[in-house]
């Protein structure tokens, strides 16, 4: 069931900065998470024309989550794509990415998977962020949330025979993790996900441990100096692929840091950032998606 659709014409304006109209005056950076405040003015904008686009209601168990899904207008059965939010939660980013998405043709869905935890774009404090709501959402939550959300694209026709999943930052962690996860998967693309780091009850495996149950070509996109990612641990993930026979392509980009395709902050590396897009659109097309 759609839960406040945006209508084409809301979302619109000239591409390079974000507005939003009310009353008739712009609101730069609306639809941001507090902790990212003020956007950049570099920020990229997609528009919904020729897209259904909005917030739908994704039925877990007995519980119902939010998520928000762009398709082509008309084209029920689209090759489906999760995207998996970055640390900041289900923000107009990541509405923006589905949109981007949808524009090429791709049924694209962003849970809440932080939902049940609480509103991440509500809280300013990254570190407070991290504290209450990052740090209690469990890995086997989030991978239930997304085989229900593989579910609810199915009901509305979606093609989840030829299913992808992307995602940023947290988000690419949980990608690495999914691919090992889902069977009917046909490509992943991973930007600035961790591939390893401390275990905890919430987070008890990290992707290298679980390298061997890759169940489809992963593609990792990541910077030369990010500093919460050495260089050092995706070249580990790439060999223990390779040592288990699985399809690994890792790209590290050169005096790069981390969220380079995050073109609302400061991090962002618009060269990185395009190329990046055009190689996991090229994976996709490579791997049947």
């Amino acid at each position: 069931m759609d839960i406040n659709m945006e209508k084409a014409g809301e979302t619109t304006g000239p591409v390079g900065r974000r507005t939003v109209l009310k009353g008739g005056v712009a609101i730069a950076g609306a639809g941001y998470a507090l902790s990212v405040q003020p956007v950049s003015a570099q920020t990229i904008q997609t528009d919904a024309a020729g897209l259904t686009a909005g917030m739908v209601e994704v039925k877990v168990g007995s519980a119902t989550i939010p998520a928000y899904r762009a398709k082509p207008a008309g084209n029920a059965a689209a090759p489906v794509v999760l995207v998996v939010q970055e640390i900041f939660g289900v923000h107009e980013h990541i509405k923006d990415i589905c949109r981007r998405l949808a524009k090429l043709g791709y049924y694209a869905i962003a849970t809440e998977l932080y939902f049940r935890q609480g509103d991440a774009s509500k809280i300013a404090d990254v570190g407070a962020l991290i504290k209450d709501i990052v740090s209690k959402v469990p890995d086997a939550q989030v991978i239930g949330d997304l085989d229900a959300t593989v579910a609810f694209a199915k009901s509305e026709g979606a093609a989840t025979d030829r299913l992808a999943i992307t995602g940023f930052c947290w988000g690419g962690r949980i990608t690495w993790l999914y691919a090992e996860h889902n069977p009917g998967l046909k490509a992943a693309v991973a930007w600035y996900g961790r591939v390893t780091g401390d275990k905890n009850e919430m987070t008890p495996q990290h992707p290298i441990d679980l390298v061997s149950k890759l169940n489809c070509p992963v593609l990792g996109l990541y910077g030369a100096a990010d500093t919460g990612i050495p260089v050092s641990t995706t070249e580990d993930i790439k060999k223990a692929a390779t040592a288990a026979g699985k399809k690994v392509e890792i790209v590290v980009y050169p005096d790069t840091p981390h969220a380079f395709n995050a073109d609302y902050r400061p991090s962002y590396r618009d060269a990185a950032a395009k190329d990046g897009w055009a190689k996991m659109q090229a994976w996709f097309k490579a791997n049947g998606v």
